[in-house]
C-alpha cells in the first residue's frame, strides 16, 4: 500500500513540474499547485506616479511588477473555472473580460500570463497574479489581484490659465473613484490638448504624484521673457511694440504669437516678419526675438475717370502710411477734371485705451458742371466750390473693446455758381445757398474686424452724428445722422462646390457689402445735403447726381483673386436721396441702380483699381487706387 501511495505522489510531481512540497491524505484529495505566493492584503503605502506624464510627451508605457520566472509551456487538462480574487470595488465580470483564456480549453500558462497582463492594464490594480487549483478531470484558475486606492482628493499647482475647478472637470477621475492609471493618463492628456487647443502650446504636466490617497497635478506654464526687436532701421520701435499681443511675463501663447506676426505682415510697413526663441534665465521663460524686414511704404497715385458725357478727369497723390516711421499716415495730392481737389491730410489711426488716434488736414474742391434735377428731371448745371479743414481724436473705451469713439471739428466755406446761362428760379437760388460752416460730428464704432486675417474678415458698424453750430461762425444750424455698416466674408464653399480652388495665396473669394442709411432733423443747406453719384458711392452716375436730406445706400461685390496680384469684382450699387422739403419720400421703390466688372491689381505704387460701370444715364470708367469700400 505504502509503494503504490509513493508512486502515485511521485507521478503528481512529474506531471506539474512544480518543487513545491505535497501532502496527501489517505482519502481522494489533490494535490494543490501555486503559481506565485498570494498579494499582501490592503492596499501599498504609496505609488509614485511621476512617470506619467514624460517631458517628451512619450506614452506610457509603466508595466505591471515582476512576478514568477516564466513558465514553461504546459498543455494540461481543461479549464474547469476561470475566478478573481482581491476585488472589491471593480467588478469580476470586467475584469474576466479582458482574459483570453477559456473555461474547457486546455490550460496554457503563457496565456495565462499574457491574461495576467491584460488585467493589469485594465489599470486598476498595483498588482496582479494567478493561482491553479488542480483537480481530477481539470484545473481551476483564479486570478489575484490588489486594488488601488479610493482617490480623496486631486489637487492642481502652478496652473494661471485655468481654475482647479475647471481642470477637473475635465477630469474622468474624481474623488471617490478607485484610482485608474489608464484613465489618469488619459486625463492628463486632455489638460494638455486644452491648453494647446487655447493657443498655451509649451505648457505641461511637469510631474503627478500620489501621497497616500490624494493625487497632486504639477503644471508648468511657461512665461514669456525678453522681446527683443531687430531689423527696423525706420520704423520706431513703439510702434511695433504697441502692435504686440504677447507682453513680457505674460504666459506664452502660440495663437496671440501668430495673430501678432499676421497683424504688423498686414500693416504694409514690413517685407517679413519672423520670430525666434531663445531660453531665459529658467526653464519656465522664453526669450522671443523678433526680426522684421523694413518695406517701402511711400505710394504715388495716379487716378483717371471717364464718362461718355462728362469726359476724362485724372490726378497725382503722394501717401505714406509710415510717415517718418512713426505709423502716421500723410498724404498730399490734387485731381483735375470735372471733379477737381487739392488736399493735405496727416493721421494717425491706432488707437487704445491710453493712445489717442487723431487726425488733421486740409482741402480744396471744385466740381464743374454739375446738373441740377427737379423731380428727376434736368434743369441747368452749376459749379461748386469747397474750402475746409479738420481736426479730431478719438480712441477705445477699454483695451480689449470693439467700441472707439471719434470726435471732429470741422470748417468750411461753400461757393455754389448757376452758369451764366441757367435761369434758376428765386426758390432755387434760395435753395443753392452759398456760405460758412462750422460742424462738429461724433462717431460711435464697433469694429469686429479680424485684425490679423491677410484679407478682410469681420464687419464695422458706426454711427455718426453731425450738428452745424450757427453761433461759431457758421451760418447754418442742422442735424444730420446716419448708420453705415460694412460686411466681409469668405466663399469657401466655391472650392468644394465647383471642385476648384479658388483661393490664391491665402487669399479666398470674398464678398464685401456695405449700407448706408441717412436722415437729418430740420432743414438741411445745399452745401451739407446727402449726395450720391460718383467712384465712391454710386458708380455709373456722375458725381452728387443725386441729393437730398434722406438717402439710402447700398453696395455689393464679389471679389475673385485669379493672381496673388490680381483679382476681378463684380459689383452692383443700388441707391438714392430724397428732398422731403420738396415732397419726396424715402422709398425703397425708387431707386438708382448700377453694376459693372472691375480689376484690383497689385502693383509697386498700390493697388490699382478700374471699374467699369453702367448706370440709367451713361457708362463710366472709374481708375484708382485701393477698394471703394
Amino acid at each position: 500500500m505504502f509503494y503504490k501511495f509513493l508512486l502515485f505522489a511521485l507521478t503528481a510531481l512529474l506531471l506539474t513540474g512544480s518543487a513545491f512540497v505535497v501532502a496527501a491524505h489517505a482519502s481522494d484529495s489533490v494535490p494543490v499547485v501555486l503559481g506565485h505566493p498570494e498579494p499582501q492584503a490592503g492596499p501599498p503605502p504609496e505609488m509614485d506616479l511621476s512617470n506619467l506624464e514624460a517631458p517628451a510627451d512619450e506614452p506610457l508605457t509603466e508595466g505591471r511588477p515582476e512576478s514568477a520566472p516564466q513558465r514553461p509551456r504546459i498543455q494540461s487538462s481543461p479549464i474547469l473555472s476561470i475566478t478573481v480574487e482581491g476585488n472589491s470595488e471593480v467588478v469580476s465580470d470586467h475584469i474576466l473580460s479582458v482574459v483570453t483564456s477559456q473555461v474547457g480549453a486546455p490550460m496554457d500558462q503563457n496565456r495565462l500570463a499574457r491574461d495576467a497582463d491584460e488585467v493589469f492594464e485594465l489599470g486598476f490594480f498595483s498588482d496582479v497574479d494567478y493561482r491553479i487549483v488542480d483537480e481530477i478531470g481539470g484545473s481551476h484558475v483564479i486570478f489575484m489581484v490588489a486594488e488601488n486606492p479610493a482617490i480623496s482628493a486631486i489637487n492642481f499647482y502652478g496652473n494661471t490659465t485655468y481654475s482647479e475647478e475647471k481642470l477637473r472637470e475635465i477630469c474622468f477621475t474624481q474623488p471617490g473613484m478607485i484610482f485608474n492609471r489608464v484613465f489618469f493618463r488619459n486625463d492628463l492628456q486632455r489638460i494638455k490638448e486644452k491648453y494647446q487647443q487655447d493657443g498655451y502650446v509649451m505648457a505641461r504636466v511637469a510631474d503627478v504624484k500620489i501621497e497616500g490617497t490624494t493625487v497632486n497635478v504639477y503644471i508648468s506654464e511657461p512665461k514669456v521673457g525678453e522681446i527683443i526687436i531687430q531689423g527696423n532701421s525706420r520704423t520706431k520701435t513703439y510702434v511695433i511694440q504697441r502692435e504686440l499681443r504677447l507682453k513680457e511675463g505674460d504666459l506664452f501663447n502660440a495663437t496671440r504669437l501668430r495673430y501678432t506676426l499676421s497683424r504688423l505682415q498686414g500693416m504694409g510697413y514690413f517685407e517679413d516678419v519672423n520670430v525666434g526663441f531663445e531660453p531665459g534665465e529658467t526653464p519656465e521663460i522664453i526669450n522671443l526675438v523678433l526680426t522684421v524686414a523694413e518695406a517701402k511704404t511711400g505710394r504715388i497715385g495716379i487716378s483717371v475717370g471717364y464718362g461718355t458725357q462728362s469726359g476724362f478727369s485724372g490726378g497725382l497723390s503722394y501717401s505714406d502710411n509710415n510717415w517718418a516711421g512713426r505709423g502716421e499716415r500723410f498724404g498730399v495730392g490734387f485731381d483735375i477734371g470735372d471733379r477737381e481737389q487739392y488736399w493735405i491730410t496727416l493721421e494717425q489711426p491706432y488707437m487704445d485705451q491710453k493712445v489717442f488716434a487723431w487726425k488733421i488736414g486740409a482741402y480744396k474742391r471744385a466740381w464743374e458742371d454739375l446738373s441740377y434735377y427737379e423731380d428727376d428731371v434736368y434743369q441747368f448745371d452749376y459749379d461748386e466750390d469747397r474750402i475746409g479743414a479738420y481736426a479730431g481724436f478719438g480712441r477705445k473705451f477699454s483695451e480689449r473693446s470693439k467700441l472707439n469713439w471719434f470726435l471732429t471739428a470741422e470748417w468750411q466755406d461753400v461757393e455754389i455758381m448757376p452758369h451764366s446761362n441757367a435761369n434758376p428760379t428765386q426758390k432755387q437760388k434760395e435753395e443753392m445757398e452759398s456760405g460758412k460752416n462750422f460742424m462738429l460730428s461724433a462717431r460711435l464704432t464697433r469694429d469686429n474686424m479680424d485684425p490679423y486675417s491677410p484679407y478682410p474678415k469681420g464687419d464695422i458698424e458706426s454711427v455718426n452724428v453731425e450738428k452745424g453750430l450757427e453761433g461759431l461762425g457758421g451760418d447754418w444750424d442742422y442735424w444730420k445722422y446716419w448708420l453705415e455698416a460694412r460686411y466681409y466674408t469668405s466663399l469657401d464653399f466655391l472650392t468644394s462646390l465647383f471642385e476648384r480652388n479658388f483661393t490664391v495665396d491665402e487669399i479666398p473669394p470674398i464678398i464685401a457689402a456695405r449700407l448706408i442709411i441717412g436722415d437729418a432733423n430740420g432743414y438741411l443747406p445745399w452745401a451739407v445735403d446727402y449726395t450720391l453719384g460718383g467712384d465712391t458711392t454710386l458708380r455709373g452716375y456722375k458725381d452728387k447726381r443725386f441729393r437730398g436730406d434722406q438717402m439710402f445706400l447700398a453696395n455689393a461685390e464679389l471679389r475673385l483673386p485669379v493672381h496673388k496680384n490680381a483679382s476681378l469684382v463684380f459689383f452692383y450699387d443700388i441707391g438714392k436721396a430724397w428732398d422731403s422739403y420738396r415732397g419726396e419720400d424715402f422709398d425703397f421703390g425708387d431707386m438708382a441702380d448700377g453694376y459693372g466688372i472691375g480689376v484690383r491689381v497689385h502693383t509697386p505704387l498700390g493697388n490699382l483699381r478700374l471699374d467699369f460701370a453702367q448706370g440709367d444715364d451713361e457708362s463710366r470708367v472709374h481708375f484708382g487706387f485701393g477698394e471703394m469700400f
